[in-house]
């Protein structure tokens, strides 16, 4: 398939997802397992599936990009942030995407920062690599709630992918027109204004005295092709645009699991916690379900948990997702 219109008359994957999430939660939520057999056998069983499934569909969370690196506070927090720490008290970068900035220069300062340090780097661990290697040459769809945009800088096909909760690297319209525009080029002028520089690597880095502005000038602050106000392409309110590329993907999405739903899939969920279950851990319960030949495996540290239903069609590890893949290979 190619264009637009020949996914006119396909399923809508995002809203189908919630639906057999909303489904799962309901059949399977009441009791859960931490599956079978020890850790070394439910090891060997992931690698038999791996090699022996006829499709993969990943489903990711935030746990895969903190198991990448790509962790909200700590270290990494303190060191890009810490002006807006000692100024508002602002504990990690999750929450300030919620607080209450004094103006809009600020506002976009930390946006430009956060955007930056979790869209426009490279991983600091080579996570998503290691798991693209897993799947190469394989049968594989992704669909994930994440908006880092990993996946497709570590390799992943592009056409494979669904991002349902948008990408940090796009802004919209604030009157959600329907189009999306790429951010790339403001956000290395934001960070250079705020008086990040460059080091070895390329990269942006703190000063050695920390000179940092918390706040951008006025022109500086986004504006769409058009003029109009700019937002952040993230799915937070019913003004989140779903763009030409994102439909695409969700029929992409919706067609892979038509075209594979009897055949023996490996549901690979990393990561993915309590904050979105109806997306893709729900789902996933309900697709394993459906399909005597799939097999639902969970990766995530702390959150490994299967439905009491297809126990014994599970594979739950309870570890850093960058150390199970290790051993995986």
């Amino acid at each position: 398939m190619s264009g637009k219109d020949d996914y006119s008359e396909l399923a809508y994957g995002y809203s189908e997802s919630i639906r057999r999430g909303l489904s799962a939660a309901r059949a399977f939520i009441s009791s859960v397992s931490k599956g079978a057999g020890t850790r070394e056998q439910r090891i060997e069983r992931l690698k038999y599936e791996l090699l022996n499934a006829e499709a993969v569909l990943i489903g990711a969370g935030a746990g895969l990009s903190a198991s990448a690196g790509f962790t909200y506070s700590g270290e990494r927090f303190n060191r890009y942030f810490f002006d807006f720490i000692q100024k508002f008290g602002i504990t990690d970068m999750y929450s300030g995407g919620f607080y209450p900035f004094p103006d809009a220069g600020t506002r976009w300062a930390w946006w430009a920062r956060h955007i930056y340090f979790n869209r426009y780097i490279k991983s600091p661990k080579p996570v998503y690599e290691e798991l693209g290697k897993l799947v190469e040459g394989r049968d594989y769809f992704v669909v994930t709630t994440n908006v880092d945009h990993r996946f497709q800088a570590s390799g992943f096909d592009k056409a494979r992918l669904f991002y349902t909760q948008g990408d940090y690297g796009l802004f919209q319209s604030f009157d959600a027109d329907g189009a999306t525009y790429d951010n790339e080029a403001w956000v290395m002028r934001a960070m250079e204004a705020m008086g990040f520089v460059r080091g070895s690597n390329g990269e942006f880095e703190v000063p050695e005295d920390k000179n940092l502005s918390l706040r951008l000038p006025d022109e500086l602050i986004p504006l769409c092709p058009d003029g109009k106000r700019a937002a952040l392409n993230l799915r937070s309110d019913d003004t989140f645009v779903e763009d030409e590329g994102w439909r695409l993907a969700s029929a992409r999405y919706a067609k892979f699991i038509d075209e594979h739903k009897r055949a023996h899939v490996l549901y690979l969920e990393l990561g993915v916690g309590s904050n979105t279950p109806v997306i893709i851990k729900f789902p996933f319960w309900d697709m394993t379900a459906s399909n005597p030949r799939g097999v639902y495996a969970c990766i995530n540290y702390g959150e490994a948990f299967c439905p009491k239903q297809i126990e014994n069609r599970s594979i739950c590890l309870d570890a850093d997702i960058g150390t199970a893949l290790s051993l995986l290979k």
